[in-house]
């Protein structure tokens, strides 16, 4: 598979001019595009939505552009749930899916009117005394042995997410009894998962276990929420997944098992993030220095506070040298930022064109969990967002922050009459 950009390089220098790098920038065009292909492939399946992961790429612009096509929202924080409001997002639109949850957010996903998504069965009381109980509940599970985990999300037995199996129809069974009349059940247990098969055995899990519940409790479930997790080739070699692959799969197992036992419909629901926008996303960087002692060295203006996936993943993202892109790939790299921390690096041992201080770097598919996981660390300042929009203009949706910025929450006047 090639990596194909959607600006030239004489249209980033242009860019550049008035946005310095680093910086994030998004392509609405493909966004939009893969935001309809998505929804269509999968309105096959009854009462379909799709609720966007923000935690992969918390901006009002992106929010605002995806909900125009149609998906609601996954919110985890009451930041995100206030981003979402702010954007004109509420009511069952949203799916509010935390742990460890604040008092706080509880209120505010029901002042919204979200759906909230409980992720232990100790939560029931916690939220009666917060909110009290919804009209419409959901309840997340987690399959532990049952299922294999991936190298991002970790096995599921030993995630703090979920309730188990028998907890889930105590929990059903409890909400029933203080005035919940709707339920939906959920799952998230895989993360950048390639394997069509895989997603499609999750439904069928299920919704097995949907009659399981109805058996046990004579709740019929109103909606199951499949969540995300399906994966983007960031690799050349890798194989992007079949929409439509999957789609008919998770009908042929809603089929087999929901609609043979008489409990259709179920409405699908899902929560998918990086597979929106992430390879719609690129991170652009230049080249301050070239070091040459054990290695080669590449070292750019950005840090793994603009990406950190390479570092805490050892993630692969492919880089494009612009204008170099027919160049021969005949030196290895290791491609740095500045922090003082070792594992600072987008790529190791990569071949790439020789490259010249001054050079621009394009990070690709850094458009899902690229600036959201960003920090402060060495007080490196997060950078801008970009939006490269359908008609080739530039809008600049998030500001890089300053200094000023960093100092915000300081007290630079109390610490001189500190003693």
């Amino acid at each position: 598979m090639k990596k194909i950009l959607p600006f030239s390089k004489e249209k980033v220098l242009g860019i550049i001019k008035k946005y310095p790098t680093p910086f994030h920038i998004y392509d609405e065009m493909a966004i939009r595009k893969n935001a309809r292909r998505f929804l269509k492939a999968f309105s096959i399946l009854e009462g379909f939505k799709e609720y966007f992961a923000v935690k992969a790429t918390p901006n009002p612009y992106i929010l605002k552009i995806l909900h125009e096509e149609g998906f609601g929202v996954d919110c985890s924080s009451l930041p995100e749930l206030l981003m979402s409001e702010k954007v004109g997002i509420r009511g069952e639109e949203i799916m509010f899916t935390s742990n460890d949850t604040p008092a706080i957010e509880y209120q505010k996903a029901k002042q919204l009117g979200a759906i909230i998504n409980l992720d232990d069965i100790s939560h029931i009381e916690f939220l009666e005394k917060a909110t009290g109980i919804p009209n419409v509940i959901c309840l997340r599970f987690n399959p532990g042995t049952a299922r294999k985990g991936t190298d991002i999300i970790g096995k599921p037995e030993e995630a703090k997410y979920g309730l188990t199996r028998e907890q889930i129809f105590e929990a059903y069974k409890i909400l029933k009894s203080k005035g919940a009349k709707r339920f939906g059940l959920h799952t998230m247990i895989i993360s950048n998962e390639l394997n069509e098969d895989y997603f499609i055995e999750t439904a069928r899990m299920l919704f097995e276990l949907a009659v399981e519940v109805y058996q046990k409790t004579g709740i019929k479930l109103e909606f199951i929420n499949l969540g995300g997790g399906i994966g983007i080739p960031y690799k050349l070699e890798d194989k992007p997944v079949s929409y439509e692959n999957i789609a008919r799969g998770v009908k042929n197992a809603y089929n087999n098992i929901i609609v043979k036992n008489n409990l259709h419909p179920v409405k699908i629901f899902m929560e998918c993030g990086r597979l929106i926008t992430g390879t719609y996303g690129y991170l652009v960087t230049r080249v301050l220095h070239l070091k040459h002692t054990y290695k080669n060295f590449v070292g750019t203006d950005a840090c793994m506070a603009n990406l950190m996936r390479p570092a805490i993943y050892g993630a692969y993202h492919h880089v494009t040298v612009l204008g170099k892109e027919n160049d021969p790939y005949n030196n290895v790299y290791d491609v740095t930022g500045s922090l003082c921390e070792n594992n600072d690096k987008f790529a190791i041992n990569r071949k790439l064109p020789e490259i010249e201080r001054g050079d621009i770097l394009v990070i690709h598919d850094a458009g899902a969990h690229g600036f959201a996981m960003g920090f402060n660390y060495n007080g490196k300042l997060r950078s801008a967002e970009l939006l490269l929009r359908e008609d080739g203009s530039v809008a600049q949706i998030r500001r890089a922050e300053t200094v000023e910025d960093y100092f915000a929450t300081l007290d630079f006047a109390g610490v001189k009459n500190f003693k």
